[in-house]
């Protein structure tokens, strides 16, 4: 398809880089010093922002917006994916006043990375926001500005990690868990749905809990709490029993 012709169909910058086999949607925009690397799929209303790289075979399906950011080669990236917007950073002066912290750097996806539908990656602001090669992260999870996600990471939906955290290599946060900011947990890491990372995981395994310990601490834990909602004493007795004699008596 020659280039005169894809300029029918889509809104291209004239110095925007787009590879002759790539094919892009007719409400498709692609901003000046863009690349679009053959073989990609840029879908209906999505935008690749100015200076963005998309490697090569990587689909953009519906509503994709890319700014400050290089996604790396057969990537795919879900309806209503937003990479590269500021992170969340303010600072409050003596007045009570807040002011916005300066958002700059960008965001870098690795190679076959996968992104659901409606998660957003925010731009880094003290170093490049990182997504290694081979991560799959669901719909609507939250990754803030300066996080490293490691080669490998299963993210399901709603996690959240916070800004400047670190997830090593071939971790999995389970649904709606998250990780506090300045937070780094090593690899090879499971923590369970509903979990709040918010000390530093230094050795491998299975976490749960708020705050997330090691899963069979936190089984124990709820255990007890169990026997304890249930009425029953050091001994195992059941404490209503009890009562219901003293009623009858």
């Amino acid at each position: 398809m020659s280039r005169g012709r894809r300029a029918l169909r889509a809104l291209v910058h004239a110095s925007a880089h787009v590879h002759p086999s790539a094919r892009l949607a007719q409400s498709a925009v692609v901003h000046e010093r863009a690349y679009v690397g053959p073989l990609c799929e840029i879908g209906e209303g999505s935008v690749v922002g100015p200076s963005v790289h998309v490697g090569g075979r990587t689909k953009l399906h519906a509503n994709v917006t890319l700014q400050n950011c290089r996604v790396g080669t057969d990537c795919l990236l879900h309806s209503g994916v937003r990479i590269g917007a500021d992170g969340f950073g303010f600072w409050v002066d003596t007045a009570g006043d807040v002011h916005k912290r300066p958002q700059l750097l960008r965001v870098l996806l690795g190679d076959h990375v996968e992104v659901g539908a409606g998660t957003c990656i925010d731009r880094g602001s003290w170093r490049d926001t990182m997504i290694g090669s081979h991560t799959k992260i669901d719909n609507q999870v939250q990754i803030g500005h300066n996080v490293h996600v490691g080669r490998g990471c299963l993210l399901c939906a709603h996690a959240a990690l916070a800004g400047s955290s670190e997830l090593g290599d071939y971790c999995t946060l389970g649904g709606k868990s998250a990780v506090a900011d300045h937070i780094t947990v090593c690899d090879h890491v499971r923590l369970a749905a509903c979990s709040g990372v918010t000390k530093h995981i230094t050795q491998c395994g299975d976490y749960a809990g708020l705050p997330a310990q090691p899963a069979q601490a936190w089984r124990r834990e709820i255990a007890s709490l169990r026997a304890m909602a249930a009425g029953r004493g050091p001994g195992g007795r059941r404490l209503e029993s009890e009562r219901e004699v003293g009623d009858v008596s």
